[in-house]
């Protein structure tokens, strides 16, 4: 049962490595009404140099985007936006520094997803823009700068892979100059068909019932195709081979000829084709039907379920708990006492929103995960695993964060390891690790029975624990922990009265 939501109009922005897109949609009784929809080609891929750093010209390209992008937004509220970076973004070396000026000018954080974030996230935006029905699915989306390939059964994705190759990518390697020749429209396919050679045989084994493809390079060619009568519906073998042979004939892409063919798709547009082809000559594929939803919907309804206290994340939480054998009834105990001192030190400290609250959760569910590793430096083994692992949900940010409170959870913290963290979360993610570390150190006994009622007060760096009656003379090992994590918290900067 979904429960009340909190805005009554949302967005998502989808920060792609050819285009920038952005859609608005009001909520309505369940339902998602679309109310405005803005793209913009940026070629943001096109921008980075041999060492993955973004050029100024396309930075200030994107950033004049965002400044468009940012008056549609002002008006709405923390929470209501949801803004994604996908493959340029994923490796570009200074992404901290393009991120922080692209929110000012968004006025909404922007969180860099995986490739397999990436490839489940068009799963959900596709299974939602149709009348779904049991069949197991296959989704393919030609990107900018990777290509998302994903097998499901209804709305649940089975596999999802993302793979280095996309339109813009391609083109710059092996159409720059705008021509297009036999021999390099051979060499790209051939590239591609490398790519797809590591998910081939596994997708053709678990095999699929229908195909459906989104985004620029799908949804263009099959338009593309319909008007030009080389098919009736969809994106077929045959129809790609003409538009193959039209690409060819033309031999640069000014004098393509092709119905529907926006501008600025055309110079992209041989690149795209080349991975098409490889696409259904890998996979076997007869038919591919173009699909209205796309990455950008299905970060809409992701962020939906956020605010319907349906969060993924949340499951994913679980799922690692189950997988690493974390000791539930501990991380319980752990998790109230740090939301018990969260809910103290929240004005105080300004930790305001939801998504300190929620990380500190997480991580007091989450802390104990190396431990199936070994207890020696199972901070250290939780703190890998959770910035490395798969984790369905989670941006890179969100990975980040959880893996610093993980690894900072006890022994001596590194105030250098949250330098890592966007300037704007260093030290709210400090304070909230200062909670974690004092609710694992006051159940190190994993004692069954509550804790005696505390009072914890902050003013700044300064940090009161008090505890009533005379709990704290009767427990001398939780007196020696706190005793010790008085200096541990001076290297953070913070300083501990116990009372």
């Amino acid at each position: 049962m979904s429960r009340k939501v909190e805005f009554d109009t949302v967005a998502a922005v989808d920060l792609g490595s050819n285009s920038f897109h952005m859609i608005v949609a009001q909520l309505d009784h369940d339902q998602i009404q679309v109310i405005d929809r803005l793209r913009e080609r940026v070629a943001l891929a096109e921008g980075l140099d041999e060492n993955d750093r973004l050029k100024p010209k396309v930075q200030e390209r994107a950033f004049e985007c965002l400044k468009r992008f940012g008056q549609r937004l002002a008006h709405m509220p923390r929470g209501s936006v949801r803004v994604v970076g996908t493959n340029t973004l994923r490796r570009t070396r200074d992404a901290r520094a393009f991120l922080t000026r692209a929110k000012e000018l968004l006025g909404h954080p922007i969180e860099v997803i995986s490739g397999r974030e990436e490839a489940r996230l068009i799963y959900v935006g596709v299974t939602h823009a149709r009348a779904d029905d049991a069949r197991r699915k296959l989704v393919v989306d030609i990107g900018g700068g990777s290509t998302e390939c994903i097998l499901g059964q209804g709305t649940e994705p089975i596999e999802t892979d993302s793979l280095q190759m996309g339109c813009v990518g391609y083109t710059l390697e092996f159409f720059e100059d705008g021509e297009i020749t036999r021999e390099r429209m051979r060499q790209a396919q051939i590239a591609a068909g490398l790519e797809l050679a590591s998910i081939a045989r596994r997708y053709k084994r678990l095999g699929w019932e229908t195909c459906l493809g989104s985004s620029g390079t799908i949804v263009a060619c099959e338009e593309m195709m319909r008007l030009a009568g080389w098919s009736s519906g969809g994106i077929t073998v045959k129809g790609l081979r003409k538009m193959r042979k039209a690409l060819l004939e033309a031999g640069h892409y000014e004098k393509l000829q092709l119905p529907a063919l926006q501008a600025d798709r055309a110079p992209v547009l041989a690149g795209g084709v080349a991975i098409l082809c490889a696409i259904f000559k890998s996979l076997e594929i007869e038919v591919l039907q173009a699909s209205p939803g796309a990455l950008r919907e299905g970060v809409l309804h992701d962020l939906l379920g956020r605010i319907r206290h349906e969060d993924v994340r949340d499951q994913t939480i679980r799922g690692f708990a189950m997988r690493y054998h974390v000791d539930l009834e501990q991380a319980g105990r752990v998790e109230r006492t740090a939301l018990a001192l969260f809910t103290q030190a929240r004005e105080s400290w300004d930790l305001q929103g939801p998504e300190f609250e929620r990380a500190l959760t997480w991580a007091a569910r989450l802390h104990e995960i190396g431990l199936s590793i070994a207890y020696s430096g199972h901070h250290k083994h939780g703190a890998y695993i959770a910035a490395n692992a798969d984790m369905p949900g989670f941006s890179r940010q969100d990975q980040q964060l959880l893996s610093t409170l993980i690894g900072n959870h006890r022994r001596k913290p590194t105030r250098e390891s949250f330098a890592s963290l966007a300037p704007d979360a260093e030290e709210s993610a400090l304070r909230v690790c200062v909670l974690l570390r004092l609710a694992v150190r006051l159940n190190r006994s994993r004692n069954p029975r509550p804790l005696a009622p505390l009072r914890f007060s902050v003013r700044k760096t300064n940090l009161r624990l008090e505890f009533s009656g005379r709990w704290f003379e009767a427990h001398p090992l939780s007196r020696a922990d706190l005793e010790e994590e008085i200096d541990n918290l001076r290297e953070l900067g913070f300083e501990l009265t116990v009372k």
